[in-house]
């Protein structure tokens, strides 16, 4: 087993053609790691999040390649792209996107609806994963009687319920008060450390920053890695 699950390497991305091209993200390398904390920002439009479309497999570079698990799979099919999107990546976002009249677990339960699983294992396998979240006491609640934080836990537990070892999340903590914040983040980081998932975070909240192992900076398309842990989380960046 490769040490890290997901790399990019050399990736850039330029949309448009011709004198109408606009470069987006320059050639950079990334290595996603297991059991690690990611933590990518940078200012509004700067690239961040072209560089985790691309890592989530969502986007295709216009130079250079990813890899998962050491598999190259840039130029891969439409269909083996969906599947690895499927099974192997958890995408959580800002908005939950969660279904108001289902329970916790039926929520969670989606995915594995959608591929066809049984309910007995749709059951168990969603139970399992809001027990990872915290969220065992309330597998029955309706989603709109949770709170938002609340909400944000059964959305990470359903990006997981199929078992993803990278989980990429997009602003996570963006509308969550401080309690929330905390616990969520508690959450991210002890799926990395436990449960040997790779973890990244696009965001503008410093908040993140203490649970950081690297941190990535993207300004104007250029990638650079601020990888003094301690200064991470100190909130000394430069």
């Amino acid at each position: 087993m490769t040490p890290h699950v997901l790399e990019a390497i050399n990736v850039g991305k330029v949309y448009g053609d011709g004198q109408l091209q606009v470069r987006a993200l320059y050639p950079t390398s990334i290595e996603i790691r297991r059991q690690e904390v990611l933590v990518i920002m940078g200012p509004s439009g700067s690239g961040k999040s072209t560089l985790l479309s691309i890592l989530g497999l969502v986007l295709a570079p216009t130079e250079g390649e990813v890899r998962f698990d050491g598999r190259p799979v840039t130029n891969a099919k439409a269909d083996v792209l969906a599947q690895l999107r499927r099974d192997k990546v958890g995408f959580v976002f800002q908005q939950f996107n969660l279904l108001s009249g289902l329970s916790a677990l039926d929520n969670v339960a989606v995915p594995l609806l959608l591929r066809g699983t049984g309910a007995r294992e749709r059951s168990e396998r969603a139970r399992r994963v809001l027990d990872l979240v915290s969220m065992s006491d309330k597998v029955n609640v309706k989603a709109r009687k949770l709170s938002v934080g609340q909400q944000q836990r059964v959305a990470i537990a359903r990006a997981l319920v199929a078992d993803a070892g990278v989980l990429l999340c997009d602003e996570p903590t963006a509308s969550l008060d401080g309690m929330s914040g905390r616990l969520v983040l508690d959450t991210l980081q002890t799926l990395a450390r436990l449960e040997n998932r790779a973890v990244v975070i696009v965001t503008h909240d410093d908040r993140v920053l203490r649970i950081a192992d690297r941190l990535i900076v993207v300004e104007d398309g250029r990638v650079r890695e601020q990888s003094n842990v301690q200064r991470i989380n100190t909130g000394a960046i430069q």
